[in-house]
Protein backbone atom coordinates (compact mmCIF):
# COMPACT_ATOMS: atom_id res chain seq x y z
CA UNK A 1 0.00 0.00 0.00
CA UNK A 2 1.36 3.42 -0.58
CA UNK A 3 2.36 5.91 1.64
CA UNK A 4 -0.27 7.74 2.91
CA UNK A 5 -0.57 11.33 4.58
CA UNK A 6 -0.89 11.50 8.47
CA UNK A 7 -4.21 10.70 9.82
CA UNK A 8 -6.58 13.13 10.28
CA UNK A 9 -8.01 13.13 13.59
CA UNK A 10 -9.64 16.30 14.29
CA UNK A 11 -11.26 19.16 12.33
CA UNK A 12 -11.25 22.50 12.31
CA UNK A 13 -13.71 24.55 9.73
CA UNK A 14 -13.34 28.37 10.13
CA UNK A 15 -16.33 29.82 9.72
CA UNK A 16 -18.68 27.42 11.43
CA UNK A 17 -19.53 26.46 14.51
CA UNK A 18 -17.41 24.20 16.71
CA UNK A 19 -18.34 20.48 15.91
CA UNK A 20 -19.84 18.30 18.06
CA UNK A 21 -17.19 14.96 18.10
CA UNK A 22 -17.87 11.41 17.84
CA UNK A 23 -15.33 8.89 18.69
CA UNK A 24 -14.87 9.07 14.80
CA UNK A 25 -17.00 11.65 13.46
CA UNK A 26 -17.34 15.58 13.61
CA UNK A 27 -20.61 16.41 13.38
CA UNK A 28 -20.91 20.58 11.78
CA UNK A 29 -24.72 22.34 12.16
CA UNK A 30 -25.01 24.38 8.79
CA UNK A 31 -28.54 25.15 9.62
CA UNK A 32 -31.45 23.29 8.51
CA UNK A 33 -28.79 20.45 7.10
CA UNK A 34 -25.22 18.70 9.11
CA UNK A 35 -22.18 18.55 7.60
CA UNK A 36 -20.71 14.75 8.74
CA UNK A 37 -16.67 14.37 8.48
CA UNK A 38 -15.20 11.28 9.22
CA UNK A 39 -12.04 12.01 10.59
CA UNK A 40 -9.08 8.70 11.35
CA UNK A 41 -9.80 8.41 14.27
CA UNK A 42 -9.73 5.08 15.80
CA UNK A 43 -11.24 3.85 19.33
CA UNK A 44 -11.31 0.56 21.37
CA UNK A 45 -12.51 -0.39 24.67
CA UNK A 46 -14.07 2.75 25.16
CA UNK A 47 -10.65 4.87 24.50
CA UNK A 48 -9.48 6.69 21.51
CA UNK A 49 -6.15 5.92 20.43
CA UNK A 50 -3.13 7.26 18.69
CA UNK A 51 -2.18 7.85 16.08
CA UNK A 52 -5.43 7.33 14.16
CA UNK A 53 -5.58 5.29 10.89
CA UNK A 54 -4.76 7.78 7.92
CA UNK A 55 -7.31 7.13 5.10
CA UNK A 56 -10.24 5.30 7.78
CA UNK A 57 -12.24 8.28 7.96
CA UNK A 58 -13.10 7.67 3.85
CA UNK A 59 -13.00 3.74 3.22
CA UNK A 60 -16.17 4.19 6.06
CA UNK A 61 -17.57 7.66 4.27
CA UNK A 62 -17.43 5.64 1.14
CA UNK A 63 -18.63 2.27 2.23
CA UNK A 64 -21.37 4.30 4.18
CA UNK A 65 -22.67 5.79 0.98
CA UNK A 66 -22.31 2.60 -1.27
CA UNK A 67 -25.03 0.71 1.74
CA UNK A 68 -26.96 3.59 1.62
CA UNK A 69 -27.49 3.59 -2.08
CA UNK A 70 -28.01 0.12 -2.70
CA UNK A 71 -30.71 -0.08 0.36
CA UNK A 72 -32.70 2.77 -0.72
CA UNK A 73 -35.43 0.94 -2.00
CA UNK A 74 -35.69 -0.71 1.32
CA UNK A 75 -35.40 2.51 3.78
CA UNK A 76 -34.71 5.91 3.16
CA UNK A 77 -31.73 7.98 4.69
CA UNK A 78 -30.70 10.91 5.91
CA UNK A 79 -27.81 11.52 2.43
CA UNK A 80 -28.67 15.43 1.30
CA UNK A 81 -25.19 15.33 -0.80
CA UNK A 82 -22.33 13.02 -1.10
CA UNK A 83 -20.09 15.18 -3.72
CA UNK A 84 -17.92 17.99 -2.39
CA UNK A 85 -18.93 20.06 -5.55
CA UNK A 86 -22.71 19.49 -4.26
CA UNK A 87 -22.21 21.28 -0.92
CA UNK A 88 -23.51 24.65 0.41
CA UNK A 89 -20.78 27.28 -1.44
CA UNK A 90 -19.88 28.57 2.42
CA UNK A 91 -17.86 25.13 2.39
CA UNK A 92 -15.81 25.68 -1.05
CA UNK A 93 -13.14 26.09 0.63
CA UNK A 94 -12.64 23.46 2.83
CA UNK A 95 -13.12 21.11 -0.11
CA UNK A 96 -10.19 19.50 0.13
CA UNK A 97 -10.29 18.43 3.40
CA UNK A 98 -13.81 17.35 3.27
CA UNK A 99 -13.23 14.81 -0.08
CA UNK A 100 -14.43 11.61 -0.07
CA UNK A 101 -14.53 11.98 3.92
CA UNK A 102 -17.73 13.89 4.48
CA UNK A 103 -21.94 14.08 3.53
CA UNK A 104 -24.30 17.00 4.11
CA UNK A 105 -27.47 15.04 5.22
CA UNK A 106 -31.41 15.92 6.96
CA UNK A 107 -31.49 16.96 10.55
CA UNK A 108 -33.49 14.05 12.70
CA UNK A 109 -34.31 13.26 15.68
CA UNK A 110 -31.96 10.06 16.57
CA UNK A 111 -33.58 7.29 17.93
CA UNK A 112 -31.91 6.61 21.57
CA UNK A 113 -31.29 2.58 20.41
CA UNK A 114 -28.72 0.80 18.21
CA UNK A 115 -30.66 -1.36 16.31
CA UNK A 116 -28.59 -4.06 16.18
CA UNK A 117 -29.29 -7.54 14.07
CA UNK A 118 -27.53 -10.87 14.26
CA UNK A 119 -27.14 -13.82 11.69
CA UNK A 120 -23.91 -15.72 13.82
CA UNK A 121 -23.47 -16.34 17.16
CA UNK A 122 -20.84 -14.10 17.75
CA UNK A 123 -19.98 -11.16 20.05
CA UNK A 124 -21.64 -10.21 23.00
CA UNK A 125 -24.51 -12.40 21.95
CA UNK A 126 -22.59 -15.21 22.74
CA UNK A 127 -21.19 -13.86 26.15
CA UNK A 128 -25.02 -13.46 27.13
CA UNK A 129 -26.17 -16.40 25.95
CA UNK A 130 -23.35 -18.66 27.96
CA UNK A 131 -24.17 -16.62 30.84
CA UNK A 132 -28.10 -16.12 30.87
CA UNK A 133 -29.13 -18.93 28.52
CA UNK A 134 -30.81 -16.31 25.91
CA UNK A 135 -30.05 -13.49 23.67
CA UNK A 136 -31.83 -9.67 24.59
CA UNK A 137 -34.10 -12.01 26.28
CA UNK A 138 -34.50 -14.13 23.43
CA UNK A 139 -33.88 -17.78 24.31
CA UNK A 140 -31.41 -19.73 22.20
CA UNK A 141 -29.87 -23.91 22.71
CA UNK A 142 -28.02 -23.83 25.63
CA UNK A 143 -24.81 -25.82 23.49
CA UNK A 144 -25.04 -23.51 20.42
CA UNK A 145 -21.86 -23.22 19.31
CA UNK A 146 -19.92 -20.27 18.75
CA UNK A 147 -20.18 -18.40 15.38
CA UNK A 148 -22.79 -20.70 14.65
CA UNK A 149 -25.68 -19.30 11.85
CA UNK A 150 -28.76 -18.29 13.49
CA UNK A 151 -32.07 -19.77 12.86
CA UNK A 152 -33.19 -16.56 11.82
CA UNK A 153 -32.07 -13.06 12.13
CA UNK A 154 -31.93 -11.92 15.49
CA UNK A 155 -33.41 -7.90 16.91
CA UNK A 156 -31.10 -7.32 19.67
CA UNK A 157 -31.44 -3.44 20.08
CA UNK A 158 -29.03 -1.80 22.56
CA UNK A 159 -29.23 1.37 24.38
CA UNK A 160 -26.87 3.97 23.07
CA UNK A 161 -24.17 5.19 25.59
CA UNK A 162 -21.90 7.87 24.95
CA UNK A 163 -19.46 6.75 26.92
CA UNK A 164 -19.15 3.39 27.86
CA UNK A 165 -20.42 0.44 26.58
CA UNK A 166 -23.75 0.02 24.85
CA UNK A 167 -26.07 -2.38 27.13
CA UNK A 168 -28.48 -5.13 25.30
CA UNK A 169 -32.26 -4.77 26.07
CA UNK A 170 -34.92 -7.01 25.20
CA UNK A 171 -37.11 -5.80 22.69
CA UNK A 172 -40.23 -4.58 25.00
CA UNK A 173 -37.71 -1.74 26.34
CA UNK A 174 -38.20 -0.28 22.64
CA UNK A 175 -41.86 -1.09 23.18
CA UNK A 176 -42.11 0.55 26.22
CA UNK A 177 -39.54 3.60 25.38
CA UNK A 178 -41.24 4.67 22.01
CA UNK A 179 -44.11 2.84 21.52
CA UNK A 180 -45.54 -0.34 19.81
CA UNK A 181 -45.80 0.73 16.38
CA UNK A 182 -42.57 2.54 15.93
CA UNK A 183 -40.44 -0.30 17.47
CA UNK A 184 -42.35 -2.65 15.03
CA UNK A 185 -41.09 -0.78 12.55
CA UNK A 186 -37.44 -0.65 13.77
CA UNK A 187 -37.39 -3.90 13.83
CA UNK A 188 -38.53 -5.00 10.63
CA UNK A 189 -36.94 -2.44 8.65
CA UNK A 190 -33.44 -3.57 10.54
CA UNK A 191 -34.18 -7.04 9.18
CA UNK A 192 -35.10 -6.33 6.16
CA UNK A 193 -31.78 -4.73 5.59
CA UNK A 194 -29.77 -6.80 7.38
CA UNK A 195 -31.36 -9.29 4.99
CA UNK A 196 -30.45 -7.24 2.20
CA UNK A 197 -26.90 -6.98 2.50
CA UNK A 198 -26.15 -10.31 4.04
CA UNK A 199 -27.11 -11.54 0.43
CA UNK A 200 -24.86 -9.01 -1.06
CA UNK A 201 -22.22 -9.67 1.05
CA UNK A 202 -22.30 -13.83 0.16
CA UNK A 203 -21.59 -12.67 -3.35
CA UNK A 204 -18.59 -11.14 -1.81
CA UNK A 205 -17.04 -14.23 -0.13
CA UNK A 206 -17.97 -12.66 3.10
CA UNK A 207 -20.26 -13.62 5.76
CA UNK A 208 -22.01 -10.30 7.54
CA UNK A 209 -22.30 -12.04 11.39
CA UNK A 210 -23.91 -8.71 12.39
CA UNK A 211 -24.41 -5.40 12.37
CA UNK A 212 -26.05 -2.09 14.15
CA UNK A 213 -28.24 0.90 12.47
CA UNK A 214 -29.29 3.85 13.69
CA UNK A 215 -32.21 5.61 12.90
CA UNK A 216 -33.75 9.15 13.23
CA UNK A 217 -36.93 10.71 12.82
CA UNK A 218 -37.15 13.32 10.29
CA UNK A 219 -39.52 16.20 10.42
CA UNK A 220 -41.81 14.99 8.01
CA UNK A 221 -42.29 11.79 10.30
CA UNK A 222 -40.16 9.61 7.72
CA UNK A 223 -37.63 7.10 9.32
CA UNK A 224 -34.57 7.71 8.01
CA UNK A 225 -31.51 5.57 8.30
CA UNK A 226 -28.67 7.67 9.39
CA UNK A 227 -24.94 8.10 10.59
CA UNK A 228 -23.45 4.91 8.57
CA UNK A 229 -24.44 1.69 7.52
CA UNK A 230 -22.48 -1.72 7.13
CA UNK A 231 -18.92 -0.56 7.63
CA UNK A 232 -16.22 -2.18 9.24
CA UNK A 233 -16.86 -0.11 12.55
CA UNK A 234 -20.35 -1.25 13.21
CA UNK A 235 -20.60 -4.56 11.65
CA UNK A 236 -18.44 -7.78 11.67
CA UNK A 237 -17.90 -9.28 8.42
CA UNK A 238 -16.25 -12.90 7.86
CA UNK A 239 -14.18 -14.32 5.21
CA UNK A 240 -16.55 -17.37 3.97
CA UNK A 241 -13.71 -19.55 3.33
CA UNK A 242 -12.40 -19.45 6.82
CA UNK A 243 -15.52 -20.05 8.41
CA UNK A 244 -16.69 -23.05 10.91
CA UNK A 245 -18.94 -23.39 14.20
CA UNK A 246 -17.64 -23.22 17.32
CA UNK A 247 -14.71 -20.48 16.47
CA UNK A 248 -15.06 -17.13 15.65
CA UNK A 249 -12.85 -16.41 12.58
CA UNK A 250 -10.76 -12.94 11.54
CA UNK A 251 -13.17 -10.39 11.13
CA UNK A 252 -12.39 -7.35 8.63
CA UNK A 253 -12.64 -4.82 11.62
CA UNK A 254 -10.92 -3.19 14.45
CA UNK A 255 -10.55 -6.44 16.87
CA UNK A 256 -7.25 -6.69 14.84
CA UNK A 257 -6.34 -3.80 17.09
CA UNK A 258 -7.93 -5.47 20.00
CA UNK A 259 -5.43 -8.56 20.12
CA UNK A 260 -2.87 -5.87 19.98
CA UNK A 261 -4.03 -4.00 23.46
CA UNK A 262 -5.04 -7.65 24.66
CA UNK A 263 -1.05 -9.08 24.06
CA UNK A 264 0.42 -5.65 25.08
CA UNK A 265 0.26 -6.17 29.07
CA UNK A 266 -2.49 -2.86 28.89
CA UNK A 267 -4.65 -2.81 31.80
CA UNK A 268 -7.25 -1.89 29.84
CA UNK A 269 -7.64 1.58 32.79
CA UNK A 270 -5.08 3.40 31.73
CA UNK A 271 -4.05 5.61 28.61
CA UNK A 272 -3.50 2.92 26.27
CA UNK A 273 -0.75 2.43 24.33
CA UNK A 274 0.88 4.14 21.05
CA UNK A 275 0.02 1.38 18.10
CA UNK A 276 2.37 0.75 16.35
CA UNK A 277 3.31 1.04 12.88
CA UNK A 278 2.74 -2.56 11.85
CA UNK A 279 -0.62 -2.39 13.72
CA UNK A 280 -1.64 0.77 12.09
CA UNK A 281 -0.90 -0.39 8.50
CA UNK A 282 -2.29 -3.79 9.17
CA UNK A 283 -5.88 -2.07 10.39
CA UNK A 284 -6.04 -0.29 6.84
CA UNK A 285 -5.59 -2.83 4.77
CA UNK A 286 -8.47 -5.17 6.40
CA UNK A 287 -10.36 -1.86 6.32
CA UNK A 288 -9.85 -1.62 2.64
CA UNK A 289 -10.16 -5.00 2.08
CA UNK A 290 -13.35 -4.91 3.20
CA UNK A 291 -14.44 -2.20 0.72
CA UNK A 292 -12.66 -3.28 -2.10
CA UNK A 293 -14.63 -6.77 -1.90
CA UNK A 294 -17.95 -5.41 -0.49
CA UNK A 295 -17.74 -2.06 -3.49
CA UNK A 296 -15.79 -3.81 -5.96
CA UNK A 297 -13.44 -1.24 -6.54
CA UNK A 298 -10.49 0.65 -4.83
CA UNK A 299 -11.47 3.63 -2.04
CA UNK A 300 -10.18 6.90 -2.99
CA UNK A 301 -7.46 8.01 -0.43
Amino acid sequence: MASLPPPLVATELPGLPPPRRGKVRDVYDLGTELLIVASDRISAYDFVLAPGIPGKGKVLNQMSNFWFERLSGAAANHLVATDVRDFPSNLARHRDLLEGRSVVVRKADVVPFECVARGYLAGSAYRELVEFGAVCGIPLPPDTPRASRLPTTLFTPATKAETGHDQNVPFEVLTETLGADLAARLRVTTIALFDLATHHATTRGLLLADTKFEFGIASSGELLLIDEALTPDSSRYWDAALWQPGIEPPSFDKQFVRNWLDASGWDHQSPPPTLPDDVVRGTLERYVEAFCRIVGREPSL
